[in-house]
């Protein structure tokens, strides 16, 4: 009987190490003006703040097979930076697009809250400013980075923009949340872009309210992709998306706004929006992505 108890006690323990052993650490470290996130012992993103560029974005963001499924830019847009937050028309000033004097989103701090465990947390705060006139917007960002799965990986964006004056955004197709695809998963080289209701491609989805849109496709001999969802709790949702072909992807409110007319905030308001992104193997069939939603939604 003794021996029965200690064999017990010995599997259990066996067990409960197997559990730890099976958790993986997600780690971050700052470095100058990034701070790098690795998930277990593979390189995931960088989240850059650097003082010479427009905006805070994530670059690469690495897929399961290590392969950044986001691009960096090119001759033709290169104001698309991999995965990002910016907005043009703003006050008369632009920060989305190539030129600091027009625009540009600042870090002010970068904190990490959580690291060395199975989430890292990192706070962002940014101060939107551009030569000649004073900040119309402050913004708060919580990053929260997890891995649900060794085929998913989870960026969590929470941003809280506060109007430090009365703000006017003019309508415009670039505003607020986005991705830029590596051009080998478009849909131009063969990839899928697919929304919340089954409707694919640029055609099929541009100008659509829509939870969600996943996009994905093949290199070599793996299929991989992201997924971009708004949460409900959002202003503005479900966003009609901005989308094309060539791997452009975006939530985009101020293309579509009220009666056509500009957004208009009074100083003081606050604009509080979530996003989450899913870095996945597969397709948005295997990878599940209608039911990851559903869990997102209900938090």
């Amino acid at each position: 009987m003794k021996l029965k108890l200690i064999f017990i006690n010995i599997l259990a323990l066996a067990l409960f190490a197997g559990s730890i052993k099976a958790q993986t650490k997600i780690s971050a470290v700052k470095k100058g003006s990034k701070i790098d996130v690795t998930i277990g012992n593979l390189f995931f993103t960088s989240y850059i703040f650097s003082s010479d560029e427009k905006y805070p974005f994530f670059y690469p963001v690495n897929g399961p097979s290590g392969v950044s499924v986001t691009s960096m830019r090119n001759g033709t847009y290169p104001h698309h930076s991999s995965l990002f937050f910016g907005c043009d028309r703003v006050n008369g000033g632009n920060y989305w697009q190539e030129g600091l004097e027009r625009g540009q989103i600042i870090s002010l701090r970068e904190d990490i809250i959580e690291n060395d465990g199975p989430r890292v947390v990192i706070e962002n705060e940014c101060i939107w400013r551009r030569p000649g006139a004073n900040a119309p917007v402050k913004d708060f960002r919580k990053i929260t980075i997890s891995a649900p799965s060794p085929e998913i990986y989870q960026i969590d964006f929470e941003v809280q923009m506060e109007m430090l004056m009365d703000v006017t955004i003019e309508k415009t197709n670039h505003s607020l949340f986005s991705g830029r695809m590596d051009p080998a998963l478009a849909v131009t080289n063969g990839g899928t872009m697919i929304n919340a209701e089954g409707e694919k491609g640029e055609k099929g989805t541009f100008g659509k309210p829509s939870p969600w849109i996943d996009c994905y496709g093949t290199r070599g001999d793996k299929t991989e992709g992201m997924a971009i969802m708004q949460h409900p709790s959002n202003e503005w949702y479900p966003s009609p998306w901005f989308t094309r072909d060539y791997g452009f992807f975006s939530p985009t409110p101020m293309y579509w706004p009220a009666d056509d007319k500009a957004s208009v905030m009074k100083k003081g308001e606050t604009i509080k929006l979530k996003y989450r992104v899913l870095v996945h193997a597969g397709t948005n069939e295997t990878a599940k992505i209608a039911e990851e939603f559903k869990k997102y939604a209900a938090q």
